[in-house]
């Protein structure tokens, strides 16, 4: 038996057929569509190496059957920056070395982004820390990476208000 479901991958609508129901959105990204920013870290849903955004919200690629995404929307770290300009988080995390090996990064990234766009950050270290407790750094690059994240919910912020006035 085949399957077949359509998803926006990064904001192109992609038709994918494949034989097996057991195949995971992580597998799907990285073989079938040739995005291998997402990385398999544990495949266990663990460590947060393969988090993406679906439909907006965050979720560990590995553990999610992709054939139960008919019609959604996915964005990977290859779909956030626009041509040569970094997201606000990316650059954010630049900017604090929120990154050593850079193995996790992408996950950390788009959790980041998830996690900011639910509202819940604020400027409290500790819930950045909680709210990306889902997403290990073997290297322990927690600080940047706190920092970073609090440096983009700020300018994410400042832009949308600068915008609305």
């Amino acid at each position: 038996m085949s399957y077949t479901i359509s998803l926006t991958v990064n904001g192109d609508r992609r038709d994918v057929t494949f034989e097996d129901a057991r195949v995971t959105l992580l597998d799907l990204l990285r073989e079938r569509l040739a995005l291998p920013g997402t990385k398999k870290g544990c495949d266990r849903g663990q460590c947060g190496a393969c988090t993406v955004l679906v439909d907006g919200r965050r979720i560990n690629s590995c553990l999610t059957l992709a054939v139960t995404l008919d019609g959604a929307d996915v964005t990977t770290i290859e779909g956030l920056a626009r041509g040569d300009v970094l997201h606000p988080v990316q650059a954010s995390f630049v900017e604090h070395d929120g990154f050593q090996c850079g193995y996790c990064t992408p996950g950390q990234i788009m959790s980041a982004v998830g996690l900011i766009a639910e509202g819940d950050v604020g400027t409290d270290p500790e819930r950045i820390r909680e709210g990306m407790s889902g997403n290990l750094c073997r290297c322990a690059a927690y600080h940047g990476i706190t920092e970073a994240v609090l440096d983009a919910a700020r300018r994410m912020t400042d832009d949308k208000t600068r915008k609305s006035a």
